[in-house]
């Protein structure tokens, strides 16, 4: 290389292309017909993106590639550090990829595209050169959506409303939505182990990266609300000391906020709104947004790989944040709105399975391999451990029914990579035929309602019969027992972040949700809460000593279940939403877990409990059983694996399932489990019996005596503030307890 050429390229170029002449042409950008553009050599047409290589005779510089089928002409936007843009014409077409390879571009370098073609909204086709759209492989975002109508693709203000998405907006949008920055994208895992955790023994922990950061006393101020806040020691500590094995992050794929939450002065704080699959919420990064949240995202996973976590990310490929015919142009509405989107019947809509305007069109090729890439990528390049699909049916419909043979469903099934890791389906949409708990294939798990609906129920006291209940207590076997699939298929919840928090959930028994400025309209009406009596906050001592009870029985009730637990961060310790059913667009001390709670006996009690039922669900496989109850007697002496109890002391009948009651009681039996140990061993544990009883005044329960048992002691008793402090309690077999009122009673089988 020339001196000359080797100065071209400290500015940022790179060399001239073979033969020796640079391109100058005319028009690199608006208002600068002069100005100096880089050379497009062919380059590939893969990977798609903006990959860092060796080009040609050994040039550095980038490959980008971009799939836009049905497009006339595609243009690669540089921008430099003031904002200028540099407009480059992608000339190679290869299978509907426009592709080029610029020497000189580093990581770093922020971009976009134009993508021109038809605008005829009524064929489906929206494309419009004056809107800068993100690279959907983007693997960094740098800035944040704004939405003035410059990002729409169409004149919002047009007069005829009714027909404005079908009107061209010809305003340059790009000084007003974010750019992708290219990234390198080499790293060696090597020295990383994943933890590998079975799901048989697994314990999820919801939580939001920046809510859980946020007011944490113990993490630096510079860092909450980060992915290196949450690498903390201070808050890896809690995780650990608490016992889960898995925390589920609610979505860090880049997103955008809705124009209707910016006009009231709110954010889209949950994330379900993503428009970049490769690239981690840039506001979360603590290092910066110029690519620097791509390491801190892999620092982050590593230390809490290196403490025994695995990585579950949320993920929200059923639809993006571009909305119906009336939201902006950010991106894959502009590449190819056709090819990326179900339409309607009148292509000029949308078909809306998941209650946000549009639906990513899986069976289409390119989508499919948009969403197999982007799973590979945080897998392989970002070291997660495996994903929980919202809306999972959406993506699992074929041409308009949910279809458990679709594309999707069965390319992850045979994907080397993706049939590895973790899988959970959110198992419903919003569309008709959409709810299908129990229904997804062997390899997935799936968030089961029937199993919070159950729960709550019986402890408000308004289960008319406890034949559902005593499925989902012993792992489902109703919905899962089919296809090789185990009681683990079952994650099991009593709250989630969409909806009450379990203190809420024993506090209120309507939803106020006014902060969100939508009228209270918005949120479920269906919460199956009981306010013990008070509806919100109150200082009356028996009412709040009642509410720590309920919190002790559903915490217990959910711990002690067979299946997968999952837990929603800061519901250890008692953390409200002061009502509030449906907190996505709450950024402040609402949405955010409150630390201080520690500091007061209830929360203090109710973290113990936790970490107490957690360390005795870790030491005890009876718990965490690998294959379902047979209820069969195991052995002469007739006792069974699984055995339900009615107060008296004896076995249910088919009867006592079909009536309400108040009490139950059932038996683990720890005696030849299936399966073996790591070295090929049988599987022998203790015997538990677990009583629950949602009366409001005590009762009696005899004991099982033989064969069930001859003595127990008492590991936990809801109805006691402090289990530490609790006197060691022992029963002989056959003898009356007394139940204290609205309490649970785990009893281990003695010698």
């Amino acid at each position: 290389m020339s001196s000359a050429a080797e100065r071209e390229a400290e500015r940022g170029w790179g060399r001239p292309a073979p033969g020796g002449q640079r391109h100058r042409r005319r028009g690199g950008h608006r208002g600068d017909p002069g100005a100096l553009r880089p050379p497009v050599w062919p380059g590939a047409p893969t990977p798609l993106g903006a990959r860092v290589r060796t080009g040609p005779d050994g040039v550095a510089g980038t490959n980008f590639a971009l799939w836009a089928g049905g497009a006339e002409a595609v243009e690669l936007c540089l921008f430099d550090a003031a904002g200028t843009e540099t407009r480059l014409a992608l000339a190679e077409l290869t299978h509907e990829i426009w592709h080029g390879f610029v020497p000189g571009v580093r990581p770093g370098q922020r971009y976009g595209f134009r993508v021109h073609g038809r605008w005829d909204p009524w064929t489906g086709a929206r494309w419009n050169p004056a809107k800068l759209l993100l690279d959907p492989y983007a693997r960094a975002v740098d800035g944040d959506f704004a939405l003035p109508p410059q990002v729409y693709g169409h004149v919002r203000d047009w007069p005829q409303q009714h027909v404005a998405d079908t009107v061209r907006d010809e305003r340059d949008s790009a000084p007003y939505v974010p750019k992708g920055v290219v990234v390198h994208d080499d790293d060696d895992w090597a020295d990383d182990h994943r933890p590998k955790t079975p799901w048989a023994d697994s314990v999820i922990y919801e939580l939001h990266v920046r809510g859980f950061t946020r007011r944490h006393p113990g993490v630096p101020e510079e860092l909450r609300g980060s992915y290196a806040g949450l690498a903390h020691p201070a808050a890896l500590d809690h995780l650990v000391s608490l016992g889960v094995t898995a925390v589920e992050l609610l979505p860090v794929h880049q997103f955008a906020h809705e124009d209707h939450l910016l006009r009231r002065g709110l954010r889209n704080y949950w994330g379900y709104n993503s428009i970049g699959y490769f690239a981690p919420h840039a506001a979360y990064s603590a290092s910066g947004t110029a690519g620097q949240q791509v390491g801190e995202f892999k620092r982050m996973v590593r230390a809490l790989h290196s403490a025994g976590i695995e990585v579950i990310l949320d993920v929200v490929y059923n639809h993006t944040a571009e909305a119906g015919e009336l939201g902006p142009t950010l991106s894959l509405r502009g590449i190819d709105n056709r090819g990326y989107y179900r339409l309607q019947q009148e292509a000029r809509r949308y078909a809306d399975y998941t209650g946000c305007g549009n639906t990513l069109h899986v069976v289409q090729p390119q989508v499919l391999r948009l969403i197999t890439d982007s799973l590979r990528y945080w897998v392989t390049e970002m070291g997660v451990d495996g994903f929980r699909f919202d809306l999972a049916a959406a993506l699992a419909r074929s041409m308009h029914d949910v279809d458990m043979l679709s594309p999707f469903l069965a390319v992850i099934a045979q994907d080397p990579v993706l049939r590895r890791v973790k899988l959970i389906a959110e198992p419903w949409d919003v569309g008709r035929g959409g709810y299908q708990v129990g229904a997804f294939p062997p390899l997935w798990t799936e968030w089961n309602d029937r199993y919070r609906d159950a729960v709550r129920d019986f402890w408000r006291g308004a289960l008319p019969d406890v034949r559902d209940l005593g499925y989902r207590l012993s792992g489902s076997s109703d919905l899962y027992a089919w296809g090789g699939r185990r009681p683990y298929a079952s994650i099991n919840f009593v709250t989630a972040h969409d909806g009450f928090t379990l203190r809420d959930l024993v506090s209120y028994e309507r939803k106020h949700n006014e902060a969100n400025g939508e009228g209270n309209r918005d949120g479920t009406n269906d919460n199956r809460s009981w306010n013990c009596g008070v509806e919100g906050e109150t200082d009356d001592p028996r009412v709040n000593a009642l509410r720590r009870r309920q919190l002790r029985n559903l915490l217990t009730t959910l711990l002690v279940s067979t299946g997968v637990p999952m837990l929603v961060a800061g519901d250890e310790m008692g953390r409200t939403q002061h009502g509030n059913n449906n907190a996505y667009c709450q950024d402040g001390e609402v949405g955010w877990v409150d630390w201080s709670l520690l500091s007061e006996p209830g929360p203090g009690s109710l973290l113990a409990l936790a970490r107490r039922l957690l360390a005795l669900r870790h030491r005890h496989p009876v718990l965490r059983r690998r294959a379902f109850f047979s209820g069969r007697a195991q052995g002469a002496d007739g006792l069974r694996d699984l055995a339900w109890f009615t107060a008296h002391g004896a076995e249910m009948t088919e009867r006592d399932w079909y009536g309400p009651t108040a009490t139950l009681g059932l038996y683990l039996s720890g005696r030849d489990i299936p399966g073996r140990d790591a070295v090929g061993a049988p599987v022998v544990d203790d015997s538990f019996l677990i009583v629950l009883h949602a009366g409001s005044a005590p009762a009696a329960f005899v004991l099982p005596g033989a064969p069930w048992a001859q003595r127990y002691e008492v590991v936990v008793d809801t109805s006691l503030e402090e289990q530490e402090a609790a006197p060691e309690a022992a029963h002989t077999g056959g003898t009356r307890v007394t139940l204290p009122a609205r309490s649970v009673l785990v009893l281990r089988v003695a010698s």
